[in-house]
């Protein structure tokens, strides 16, 4: 294979989720391999509405030496423009064009975003990190996701899904789905790093990951970071997705947020961190994840305190508390004095791992 077309649900940024470790080792393991990772497309009129500066997409960019990236401006609501996603498609297809890219194999996260596999007729696979129909999301968006879903269970070339819930739920639609889970950049995790400047002195208990609704229980944070109040601090790394009076709440009740941090500097966090926590709610959408930070966790062998959430609750060595005693058993966990470092779980499995059993499943043009 020589050419790739990712379209992400996720920019290529300094924040690397499970897309860019598989393009990164799929690069490097494949010298003739060239990528172009297509982001969400900006949404001017949206960051207007919400008082955000509106984002003017930024073309075709080139990222790394067979890496480019492109993202594209849905410039009107679809209720307004009926030929918008035609209109991201033919943008996605000129840039690959520009590239000579002729005939792609093209790897879709969002099932809403099937429009450009309908249009080019490039081999597709297809990679579920999410069971989008059971989040909450607006009717017509969930429509879209479940014809987009529909579709590509039927025609992809190749399906591949990140837990093994995921693969239960959707086996009847599509038999033969391939399961390829999360990991860890093992060497990055292991390796020590100074504690990070802007971590509070005292001890702190550690969130890593997007605050979203559809994953945080909100009140557990605002419980748990007043049950650490004397004690230690509930600290926040991630892309804040959260709603202004969410985060003004969590941090009243004394949490630190500290907003995204780059790939480089997630371990010292992680490594320095007195507990990690995980307070999820439990819902249909979370049991169908295989949480990143399971992995990022396990490779730096702190002590982990989790709601039952999937991924979690069955994991070595994780305290598994409910939501009502989730706060004082996080609190139980933050010592007056910390040992550093603990040593890594022999269960966290290397990204090397998942980009040979993922080139595997890749079809070819």
């Amino acid at each position: 294979m020589s050419d790739l077309v990712v379209l992400s649900l996720e920019p290529w940024d300094g924040v690397w989720r499970r897309n860019q470790y598989l393009v990164a080792g799929l690069l490097a393991a494949d010298p003739e391999l060239r990528v172009l990772f297509v982001e969400p497309p900006d949404d001017p009129l949206h960051d207007v509405r919400n008082g955000r500066r509106p984002a003017m997409g930024s073309g075709l960019r080139r990222i790394d030496e067979r890496l480019w990236g492109l993202r594209p401006v849905k410039w009107l609501p679809r209720r307004v423009d009926r030929t918008a996603d035609d209109r991201l498609a033919r943008v996605t297809e000129r840039a690959a064009l520009r590239l000579g890219m002729r005939h792609p194999v093209l790897w879709i996260n969002d099932p809403a975003s099937v429009h450009l596999a309908r249009r080019s007729g490039w081999p597709v696979l297809y990679d579920m990190t999410d069971d989008w129909l059971s989040a909450d999301r607006p009717e017509g968006e969930r429509q879209r996701i479940a014809e987009g879903e529909a579709w590509l269970l039927r025609e992809a070339a190749a399906v591949v899904a990140c837990s093994p819930e995921l693969v239960r739920r959707k086996t009847e639609q599509r038999p033969g789905i391939t399961l390829v889970r999360n990991g860890v950049d093992t060497a990055r995790y292991l390796r020590p790093a100074p504690r990070p400047a802007d971590a509070p002195a005292e001890p702190y208990a550690l969130y890593l990951g997007t605050l979203h609704r559809d994953r945080i229980d909100v009140q557990l944070c605002v419980a748990t970071a007043q049950a650490l109040r004397g004690r230690g601090t509930l600290v926040f790394v991630g892309p804040e997705a959260w709603t202004a009076r969410d985060s003004a709440r969590v941090r009243q009740a004394g949490a630190v947020v500290l907003g995204p941090r780059a790939r480089d500097e997630v371990p010292g966090y992680l490594q320095h961190a007195d507990v990690l926590v995980v307070p999820h709610v439990v819902t249909s959408f979370t049991d169908s994840l295989d949480p990143l930070k399971l992995y990022e966790y396990q490779a730096v062998g702190r002590p982990v305190v989790s709601t039952p959430v999937a991924g979690f609750r069955d994991a070595q060595g994780v305290l598994v508390a409910p939501s009502a005693a989730f706060a004082d058993a996080v609190a139980s966990q933050v010592p007056s004095t910390t040992s550093f470092p603990e040593g890594a779980d022999a269960h966290a499995v290397d990204w090397s791992t998942r980009v040979q059993e993922f080139r595997a499943v890749l079809p070819r043009p």
